[in-house]
């Protein structure tokens, strides 16, 4: 039902999990753990998923946070439930320990970060949109106002889709090559004509560095290639599905 990082589980008052499809009442596409209610699962269904993953955290059901991801280097700053409406951003950061911040994703990368000894967590959506735009960097500024210090931040990188199943278009190839030429590194050469293979994985690994992380892990576990444990928007996209589920990652205080 779920995955946990080493390193997050041996820092102390930190709860989290990367929850994977297992272990929840969907079916059919959204088989069976799907935490998205952006998706066209069954409402009901999406909302005993994300019930027992607060279960598993310690927290009430209204009490696992998250945002309306768009794509964005933005971060929210949760001190508890959203009262309405959920803010659209791809970051949240937090001190309270009433709350369980949860990401979810089908392909893009999945962050939890934390400061245990200034008891600050956070959690980050990076695709490469988010990843290309600042969300890592953002996030830690965000987690430094509330008295993190950046030398101290563990961020770990859940399932992503990896290189070998992430091809893209020559167009997509000089956007990153027209930013820093040395961003030609995270491309290779796929089977098609002036198409590449790019690394998330490895350009979210760089932007953690530059955002001065202290440790960064991924865990190196690719969504599309890995069917029975995680969804992947673009195997779904290959199949020509007509959506998908998204599985959550979340980090709490304990």
């Amino acid at each position: 039902m779920f995955i946990t990082s080493p390193d997050l589980a041996a820092e102390p008052g930190i709860r989290h999990a990367f929850f994977t499809r297992e272990g929840g009442v969907s079916s059919g596409i959204y088989a069976s753990l799907n935490g998205g209610p952006g998706s066209a699962d069954d409402p009901a269904a999406v909302r005993e998923n994300r019930a027992r993953m607060a279960r598993h955290l310690h927290v009430g059901p209204d009490q696992l946070v998250s945002v309306h991801q768009v794509h964005s280097p933005d971060v929210a700053l949760v001190t508890g439930p959203w009262p309405d409406t959920r803010p659209k951003a791809d970051a949240m950061v937090t001190v309270s320990r009433d709350v369980a911040l949860a990401v979810s994703t089908a392909d893009c990368g999945p962050i939890l970060f934390a400061d245990s000894e200034a008891r600050v967590i956070g959690a980050a959506h990076a695709g490469w949109k988010g990843a290309f735009g600042g969300v890592l960097g953002a996030t830690v500024t965000e987690m430094e106002k509330l008295g993190a210090r950046r030398e101290r931040i563990l961020a770990v990188l859940g399932p992503t889709i990896s290189a070998a199943a992430y091809e893209v278009g020559p167009e997509f190839v000089e956007r990153f090559k027209a930013e820093n030429a040395t961003y030609s590194r995270f491309f290779t050469a796929s089977g098609r004509p002036a198409h590449a293979m790019f690394d998330l994985p490895a350009f979210i690994a760089l932007k953690a560095r530059e955002a001065g992380i202290g440790r960064f892990v991924d865990l190196c576990l690719c969504t599309y290639g890995d069917e029975r444990r995680f969804f992947s928007y673009r195997r779904t996209t290959h199949r020509g599905e007509p959506d998908y589920g998204r599985q959550i990652a979340a980090i709490a205080l304990g």
